[in-house]
């Protein structure tokens, strides 16, 4: 990451998301205080998990609602917000092969929203189809694969954050595997951790974070496959990717053992 005015910029991005966050929360404890707090069904359906609570799924949700009102306004239909959310998928990856761990954060906020607001703008107008929800989960592993991509250009010289990179897409495609597999064979996929929701949290959590990090304490000297080299790893990011590196294929082998065992016991 080019120090100086780049990393400047990263932060501010940081800092405009932690604003932003802060307000969502301030906000939706006023709410939860004057009317209770915020009970969506989609969010009951898919339930949370120990890694990302179904409180904090429904604050986001309830956050939401207004941005997608503004978009049924402005007349966008649920295909162009998903490929709005592909073209930041991919402004994320240019940022995070460069370096820019606080842009990337700023943008992967934007794709994830656009994803969220898809389906949700979809529903409020009445016009979801299996067509959209196609679309809808083949841009998602096109966002997925770039964010982690971006990081793979970025990490080039340092094998073990590379191995550690494609760890983490293999997770994230098990579980989206397993996911559709249980539903190919009439059986009802496990709810599990490391879903599509906290891959994607956590990851842009790490970019986010990683500015500060950087400014704080990391050096910019680690040793690659050419000896020493000048790079500022970003330690929130390698954390995140471990995270999901290991829970995404830990809760792969456990969903596709899940939906292994329904099936011996629907065969009796």
């Amino acid at each position: 990451m080019a120090l100086g005015m780049g990393l400047s910029h990263d932060l501010l991005y940081t800092f405009v998301l932690f604003g932003l966050a802060i307000f969502l929360m301030l906000a939706y404890g006023v709410k939860v205080v004057l009317r209770g707090k915020a009970q969506f069904e989609r969010v009951e359906k898919e339930g949370g998990s120990f890694l990302l609570g179904k409180g904090l799924m429904q604050m986001a949700y309830w956050g939401l609602q207004p941005i997608g009102d503004f978009l049924i306004f402005l007349g966008l239909t649920p295909n162009a917000i998903s490929s709005l959310s592909l073209v930041f998928g991919i402004v994320t990856c240019v940022a995070l092969g460069f370096g820019h761990f606080g842009s990337a954060g700023f943008f992967a906020t934007i794709s994830s929203l656009m994803d969220s607001l898809d389906g949700m703008v979809a529903r409020k107008t009445g016009v979801a189809s299996d067509s959209g929800e196609v679309l809808d989960a083949a841009i998602d592993r096109y966002v997925e694969f770039s964010f982690i991509a971006g990081l793979i250009v970025y990490y080039h010289e340092i094998p073990w954050l590379v191995c550690l990179c494609l760890f983490a897409i293999l997770g994230c495609f098990m579980v989206s595997y397993s996911t559709a597999k249980a539903e190919a064979l009439g059986v009802t996929p496990p709810r599990g951790m490391m879903r599509r929701t906290e891959r994607g949290l956590y990851l842009t959590l790490g970019a986010i974070l990683s500015p500060i990090s950087i400014q704080s304490f990391e050096t910019n000297a680690h040793y690659t496959s050419k000896g020493l080299y000048p790079i500022e790893i970003g330690y929130p990011m390698v954390f995140a990717l471990f995270m999901v590196a290991v829970f995404s294929n830990y809760s792969a082998v456990q969903r596709l053992s899940a939906i292994a065992n329904e099936i011996k016991i629907k065969k009796k």
